[in-house]
C-alpha cells in the first residue's frame, strides 16, 4: 500500500477568497460568541483591525450579506425558522428533484456508490488522487477517483488543523486506498464546486459515494435539501421510513465525507440548534451564512 503525502500549494484559482476566509473565520467567531449583543459595524471592523469600510464591503463581497444580517441568520431563532415546516419542504424538494425551481443557484450533481464489496475491502485497489484548494471556505483538501469527487474537506483552523491532519482524517475512512498528491487531477474538481457561476444542470458535479447502504441512502436525501432551508435529522429519519432512527442518521450525516456538496451543514438538531460540524462549527456557520446570501439575492 502506497501513501504518497507530498503537499502541493493550493490552486491559484481562489487566493483571494481564501485570503479572505481567513478574515471571515475570525469575523463569524466573534459575531457568534457576541451575537446576543447585536455588535457593531465599528467593533466588529475593530476586532479586526479593518476599516468599517473595508470590514462591511468584504463581508458583502464574501456573502452578499453585511455582518448585521449575518448575525440574524446564524441565531437560534433564524434555525428555527429554518425548520418550521421542514416536512413540507423536504417533502416538496423530493418530488421536484435536481432540476426544480427550489434548487436555484444550488450545485448540481449526479452520483454513484461503490459496491458493498468496495466498501468492505476499505478502499483496497482503489487509487484516491488528492490536492489543496483555496475556496471560499478555506483551504480546502478534494479526494477524486477516476469515477469522480470521493472526498471534500476542510482545514479547521479552529481546532488548530494542519493539512497533513487533515489528509490523515480522510485516510482513515479508506485505509487500504493509494492515495496519490496530484492536485492537477483535483484542480477541474475544486473549480467546478466553488465557482457558482459554472453550476449547471447539464454539468454535473460526478460523486461516488463510499459508504455503507445506509449512509449512502443518507447522503443521497442530503442532496435533495434545498439551499437556505434545512431538516432535522428526524425527518431524515422519518423520510427512510425509520423514525426511531435519528441517531444513526445522526452518526451517518457526521461521516458525510464530502463536506459542501453532500450539505450535510443543512441539518439542524430537532430544537433549530446548529449542533455540530465535522469541519468546525465556524465552518458550519459560514456555510449558512453564504447560501443565505445567495438565497437572498435570487430572490
Amino acid at each position: 500500500m502506497l501513501h504518497e503525502r507530498t503537499f502541493a500549494k493550493p490552486e491559484p484559482l481562489s487566493q483571494d477568497r481564501s485570503r479572505d476566509y481567513d478574515l471571515i473565520r475570525r469575523a463569524i467567531a466573534f459575531l457568534s460568541d457576541a451575537w446576543t449583543e447585536q455588535p457593531s459595524l465599528d467593533r466588529l471592523a475593530a476586532h479586526l483591525g479593518l476599516s468599517p469600510a473595508h470590514c462591511q464591503k468584504l463581508f458583502k463581497r464574501w456573502c452578499g450579506l453585511s455582518p448585521k444580517e449575518f448575525v440574524q441568520a446564524i441565531t437560534v431563532d433564524h434555525a428555527r425558522g429554518l425548520l418550521q415546516g421542514s416536512a413540507s419542504v423536504f417533502d416538496t424538494a423530493l418530488e421536484v428533484g435536481l432540476s426544480g425551481a427550489g434548487r436555484l443557484h444550488d450545485l448540481f450533481v449526479s452520483h454513484e456508490a461503490m459496491t458493498p464489496g468496495d466498501v468492505k475491502r476499505r478502499g483496497e485497489g482503489l487509487e484516491l488522487a488528492y490536492g489543496f484548494h483555496a475556496s471560499p471556505f478555506g483551504d480546502a483538501l478534494l479526494i477524486a477517483t477516476e469515477r469522480g469527487v470521493a472526498g471534500l474537506a476542510f482545514v479547521d483552523e479552529d481546532k488548530g488543523l494542519s493539512r497533513e491532519d487533515t489528509l490523515a482524517d480522510m485516510m482513515r475512512r479508506w485505509p487500504k486506498g493509494r492515495f496519490v498528491a496530484a492536485s492537477g487531477k483535483t484542480a477541474p474538481h475544486a473549480r467546478q464546486i466553488f465557482t457558482p457561476a459554472i453550476w449547471s444542470v447539464d454539468r454535473p458535479v460526478r460523486l461516488v459515494m463510499i459508504g455503507t447502504d445506509f449512509e449512502v441512502r443518507v447522503w443521497e436525501t442530503l442532496l435533495e435539501i434545498p439551499m437556505g432551508r434545512a431538516v432535522s435529522y428526524a425527518d431524515i429519519a422519518r423520510h427512510l421510513g425509520a423514525p426511531s432512527a435519528s441517531r444513526a442518521v445522526g452518526s451517518a450525516v457526521g461521516r458525510n465525507p464530502i463536506s459542501f456538496v453532500v450539505p450535510c451543514h443543512r441539518v439542524l438538531r430537532g430544537d433549530g440548534s446548529l449542533g455540530g460540524y465535522h469541519w468546525g462549527l465556524t465552518r458550519k456557520r459560514a456555510l449558512i451564512g453564504w447560501e443565505t446570501g445567495r438565497v437572498a439575492a435570487s430572490a
